[in-house]
């Protein structure tokens, strides 16, 4: 298994991040050097979270051997009829995860100046203690928001009034930020027309104008169709034309005008379904069938093994009973474990005693040299941070321009700004963790064998002011943003300034809910409609639509053999006269008779274009039949 672990987590972790890639980015659309740099970015992050505890298992185990190794070979001490064994003839026990000397350094090398040169330019000597300063200001923030945010939004998950409120508040802003956004979009194609008007298919910027036209919507480039026979001699009239630097402004626009409309109707599809199944929850919860009945069916089919396991019966008591109790469950365990983050980042420093918690749990799984249990301690405690920091990247905005949208809806700019900002973040992140769990000989102040991390990531002991003032006692601030994002208080000030957040007993809030909840009402009912006469049409297509194909088969076969009886009766007859009015006239005659007549008026309501009259059943040569009555024809005649 020698390198093995290492092997699976890099392979694993790879295919992670390009799930999670594809989900917020769009692979046909965007450049593929903005996948592909977003995608190492995201890898390389990943990828220290989930081998750092391999590296921990393994300096460990280095440790054990180092220890053995030089301490005597006689060292047992007789204590009556029992002896008491020391250190020097324990036994260290190989972990499963092990990995060979030499291959965690050269991989750090490569996993962070990979990194940093994804996010810092120029590095300088001090560059990295100055990186890990930084990200490590940035780690607190975000950590402090994500300890309190995770575990209160599964504890308001298990109550579905209040997400149904927040829906409502969230389709009231959605739906003035969709309407900016269709505006935005008609003034930007309004621009574009001109500017297509103007330049003609000769004009040496009419290349520019053809790119920019193939970035705007598929409705918008076919109303747009220029006029390819157009020729202007652009030399001798005056200068009126726009210049390359404007069309390379308009062209950034309609990027971000289609991308922006695009993500607004996608978000609001979405939005739309979470409301109409909040809404389903909250009328099945009384149903006494205790069977889960949708209002609408989903738009896409189930698989046949989740209708034969998720039934309604199923999804009843999961929706309605169990599910609110599991996250209530996950909130409390999730609040615990935020607990001891924080406990432990206030304490960490202390090592007589140890008060940080990870530290007392790994240096007790030390003296037994359980390595899957230090693994998974390890793993789910960088892992429970990591989701704390991440999921705040995911959730916040810059200036509303710069946020992560799931469902393919994140532009290239986002993209590559999570990158960044994951680069800057992951170092200082697993530098803490370190230092949590007093693996960090800057903090156990031991000399003792260090991890492959810290030798090549570099502690914060390059700058005493550093590693004994800011690395120290700046993570205690996370107190202060865990007490600060408990009682909601940048929600408070963002509200203050106009910025319109969810408050359940503000007076702006209950006027948005409101709003919002019309919103949701009109388009249920609008959907509802749609729905009925999509039913009809199948009814009476199920009910009528086979009647009248067999109707028009049979007129069709009596036409037929019309038309035959009529050939077998001409062959026995030898000259056929046109003018004859006797009885039985088929209608090849009549035909034959007004292709001889001189031309009638006839109206232009006359005239039927299908094969075959509805009423009369008769043969119309050409899809073309000029109906009037038999005494009318020959009068005239």
């Amino acid at each position: 298994m020698s390198g093995a672990a290492l092997g699976i987590e890099i392979v694993f972790v790879f295919f992670l991040a390009l799930i999670i890639l594809h989900r917020y980015g769009d692979f046909k659309k965007q450049h593929r050097l903005v996948i592909v740099a977003t995608l190492l970015a995201w890898y390389l992050c990943f990828l220290i979270v989930f081998i750092l505890p391999l590296d921990v298992t393994t300096t460990i185990y280095n440790r054990c051997k180092h220890a053995v190794n030089s301490s005597p070979s006689e060292s047992s001490i007789s204590n009556g009829s029992q002896a008491i064994p020391t250190p020097g003839n324990r036994e260290c026990f190989k972990p499963w995860s092990y990995i060979p000397p030499g291959i965690m350094p050269v991989f750090w090398r490569v996993v962070y100046w990979t990194s940093q040169f994804l996010t810092w330019n120029q590095l300088q000597t001090i560059g990295i203690a100055a990186a890990n300063t930084w990200g490590l200001f940035l780690l607190v923030l975000l950590l402090g928001y994500g300890l309190v945010e995770i575990p209160r939004s599964h504890w308001n998950g298990a109550k579905k009034g209040y997400l149904l409120m927040k829906t409502y508040f969230k389709a009231a802003k959605l739906m003035t930020e969709k309407a900016d956004a269709e505006e935005n979009l008609e003034d930007i194609m309004e621009a574009i027309r001109k500017v297509n008007e103007s330049i003609k298919y000769n004009h040496p910027l009419r290349k520019c104008v053809d790119t920019i036209l193939k970035k705007c919507p598929t409705e918008y480039q076919e109303r747009m169709g220029r006029n390819m026979d157009d020729y202007e001699d652009f030399e001798e009239r005056p200068n009126t034309y726009p210049t390359e630097k404007s069309l390379v402004k308009l062209h950034k626009q309609v990027i971000y005008s289609v991308q922006r409309h695009r993500r607004t109707q996608v978000q609001w599809r979405i939005l739309l379904e979470q409301a109409f199944y909040l809404e389903d929850v909250a009328k099945n919860e009384t149903s006494s069938t205790r069977q889960f009945v949708h209002t609408f069916q989903p738009q896409e089919p189930e698989s046949k093994v989740t209708q034969y396991f998720y039934t309604p019966t199923v999804e009843w008591y999961w929706e309605c009973l169990l599910r609110p109790w599991f996250h209530r469950i996950l909130a409390i365990a999730l609040a615990t474990f935020s607990i001891i983050v924080v406990w432990s980042e206030c304490t960490f420093f202390s090592t007589n005693p140890v008060l940080s918690l990870f530290a007392v749990f790994i240096q007790l799984a030390e003296k037994t040299y359980n390595y899957f249990y230090i693994e998974m301690a390890c793993f789910f405690t960088i892992f429970f941070l990591s989701i704390c920091v991440y999921s705040t990247v995911f959730r916040i905005r810059v200036f509303n321009y710069y946020y992560l949208a799931s469902h393919h809806q994140t532009d290239a700019y986002s993209l590559l700004f999570s990158g960044m900002l994951f680069c800057r973040l992951t170092p200082p992140l697993c530098l803490n963790f370190l230092g949590l769990t007093h693996m960090d000989s800057s903090i156990s102040h031991k000399k003792t064998e260090p991890t492959a991390y810290t030798s090549i990531m570099g502690s914060m002991r390059v700058l005493s002011f550093v590693a004994d003032g800011f690395y120290i006692y700046y993570p205690m601030l996370v107190v202060i943003l865990c007490i600060a994002t408990y009682f909601s208080l940048g929600t408070r000030c963002l509200n203050l300034l106009g910025f319109q957040q969810f408050m359940g007993e503000n007076e702006m809030t209950s006027d948005l809910i409101d709003e919002g909840k019309e919103l949701i009402r009109r388009e249920k009912r609008r959907r509802q409609r749609q729905e009925e006469g999509e039913n009809r049409r199948r009814e009476w297509k199920e009910r009528y639509g086979n009647s009248r194909e067999d109707s028009a088969r049979n007129r069709n076969v009596q036409a037929e053999q019309k038309e035959s009886s009529f050939t077998e009766t001409n062959t026995n007859r030898p000259v056929a006269s046109k003018y004859t009015r006797a009885n039985g006239r088929n209608e090849r005659d009549r035909i034959e008779l007004l292709q001889d007549a001189e031309p009638l008026d006839f109206n232009a309501d006359s005239i039927s274009e299908d094969p075959l009259d509805s009423d009369s059943g008769r043969y119309q040569p050409g899809g073309r039949y000029l109906s009037m009555s038999r005494s009318r024809i020959f009068d005239d005649v």
